[in-house]
């Protein structure tokens, strides 16, 4: 099954969202609290910390979803802002070698690159200090896309533009483009808007506690046949409880791909997501396609960074346990 049942390279996947340089700082310092692991041990004010390791690279939901796409052998473009400045280019540069076309992303001068300063402790949990920057500037018009064509467009945060999002829809729409998107935090404040907008969209991905803002329900079956209402394909993610994804056909219930010791947590969601959307784009089942988002995943944790553990189209993925019910 991991061939896909389409040429995959003539199928087009537009992401559009952030774009940001990240920095990620591992010590021990950042190990929780014995007496309350939600928190880590104080830093004195003014005081210097020694750290155990430092990686650069680069991230944001749609970059890291644009380099699924690519490494599996989808035809990938990414639209975004970036700054007029180091890292930006870093940005681009690290695009270009992944073989995503970036001819979309807007430079500008007037806000500097996305960037993320993550601090993460020894069991693989961080804490993201975010600056979005030019990301938080996603101005789009209907002009900005120069006429592109694409088979689906992958939407992450527009930091809570619903007007320059449904500008995005109605581009999406006059091309008959399909869209996915993952609601950010922002769009998450705004419930009604969110919901004016869903059943214009093909796939949603959320986590529990997101849906459970939205729909009515206890459990993840209950909220996933819920949002089924609004959307054709919902995922809905528990962390290490699983998942749960309909097509408005089935249902299916997955648990843990691999008991795997987690390096870093960092962009396992995009992976997770962009991992399904690219199955589901290439004709591929629900059961694979939920199979290879947590493989996906699974890879991305076990080393620092967002990108480094993506999978590439001749990765190989197992089967899993799965429940698969009718709707």
């Amino acid at each position: 099954m991991n061939g896909g049942q389409t040429q995959r390279e003539n199928i087009r996947m537009l992401a559009i969202g952030a774009a940001v340089q990240d920095v990620f700082l591992r010590g021990k310092i950042f190990t929780p609290k014995k007496s309350d692991p939600e928190y880590v041990e104080e830093f004195v004010l003014g005081s210097k910390n020694n750290v155990d390791g430092v990686m650069f690279g680069t991230g944001g939901g749609a970059v890291n979803a644009s380099v699924t796409f690519a490494r599996q052998g989808l035809f990938s473009m990414f639209m975004g802002k970036v700054g007029d400045d180091i890292a930006g280019k870093e940005v681009l540069d690290g695009l270009h070698r992944e073989n995503v076309d970036t001819s979309l992303v807007k430079v500008t001068k007037e806000h500097s690159t996305g960037f993320s300063c993550l601090l993460v402790a020894p069991n693989g949990e961080r804490t993201i200090l975010t600056h979005r920057g030019a990301s938080s500037h996603l101005e789009f018009k209907i002009e900005d896309f120069n006429d592109t064509e694409a088979d689906w467009m992958f939407i992450t945060s527009f930091a809570g533009h619903f007007g320059y999002l449904r500008t995005v829809l109605d581009y999406a729409e006059s091309k008959g483009m399909k869209v996915a998107m993952i609601p950010g935090k922002d769009e998450l404040k705004q419930i009604e808007k969110l919901k004016e907008i869903l059943p214009r969209l093909e796939v949603v991905i959320a986590n529990k506690n997101e849906l459970q803002m939205i729909y009515p329900g206890e459990t993840l079956e209950e909220l996933v046949r819920e949002a089924s209402k609004d959307v054709h394909y919902v995922c809905g993610t528990d962390g290490p409880n699983g998942a749960v994804a309909t097509d408005r056909w089935h249902i299916v219930t997955a648990g843990m791909y691999e008991d795997v010791k987690v390096v870093d947590r960092t962009g396992a969601g995009d992976a997770f997501a962009s991992g399904f959307v690219a199955m589901i784009a290439s004709g591929e089942t629900l059961e694979w396609a939920i199979t290879y988002a947590s493989a996906n995943s699974t890879s991305v944790v076990k080393s620092i960074g967002t990108q480094e553990g993506i999978l590439y189209r001749d990765a190989d993925v197992h089967e899993m346990p799965l429940i698969v019910k009718e709707l």
